[in-house]
């Protein structure tokens, strides 16, 4: 079995190296690239099945890399922020990108969110069955990871699948924001349940005819999130 192969994107030598190096160890395959131009070259080329980009990269910057990216695929990305980045992090999620850790990061903690990001994007996981969720018109394969509304295929981020999947799984019932990190993200994220809001507004972009007045993905104001039952009166 192939390892999974790992892009790092980050201009620092002494952090691509390290955590190279350290990924490496941890039996992933590692490119490293010190900006985002040949960051986009190596993705392009060797089609990982993760990115680690950090957001403060000279010429281009990571959110620009991460727009580039998220118009090509869906792989998984993981953003590398600083503290005082809170508005680029939130950027890079409304972007696309799937869970970020925060510098000064210790590579255990990274190395433990690139495990569990894999394991949601991981399509062929051993035993699963071809499984067809329907609410309405928003039909979720779970096998094939693929999602139709209204007929219309939709391309999702292994995070924005597993919060829709999820949903999906109990129509009608409402979610609170930390059911919705442990399902998409693990119980290991919990205080993280904000960063929940910013995938739910992707996506309804995504979903929605309407983002700002959404039927499908409702908000219930106070508890959290349900995919709503045709018919189903709603709060927005």
């Amino acid at each position: 079995m192939d390892r999974p192969r790992i892009l790092v994107i980050d201009d620092e030598a002494a952090i691509g190296t390290m955590v190279r190096d350290y990924l490496d160890a941890q039996g992933y395959r590692v490119d490293w690239a010190p900006d985002g131009p040949s960051g986009l070259d190596t993705f392009r080329r060797a089609r990982p099945d993760l990115i680690v980009l950090d957001l403060m990269l000279p010429g281009k910057s990571g959110l620009d890399i991460c727009r580039e990216i998220r118009a090509e695929s869906d792989v998984p990305v993981i953003m590398l922020t600083a503290k005082s980045e809170e508005v680029d992090r939130v950027v890079g999620l409304e972007l696309g990108a799937d869970d970020y850790v925060t510098k000064p990061f210790s590579l255990r903690e990274l190395a433990a969110r690139v495990r569990a990001v894999l394991r949601r994007a991981d399509k062929d996981a051993a035993g699963q069955k071809n499984t067809v969720l329907e609410v309405g018109d928003v039909v979720i394969d779970t096998d094939r990871h693929e999602v139709q509304v209204a007929g219309r295929p939709v391309v999702l981020t292994p995070t924005e699948f597993a919060i829709l999947s999820f949903l999906a799984e109990r129509p009608g019932r409402v979610a609170s924001r930390l059911q919705l990190v442990n399902a998409a993200l693990g119980e290991a994220y919990a205080g993280y349940e904000r960063s929940i809001d910013t995938h739910v507004s992707n996506l309804r972009k995504k979903i929605e005819e309407d983002p700002s007045s959404p039927r499908r993905l409702v908000t219930v104001y106070g508890l959290g999130y349900k995919l709503a039952e045709p018919g189903e009166r709603h709060q927005g």
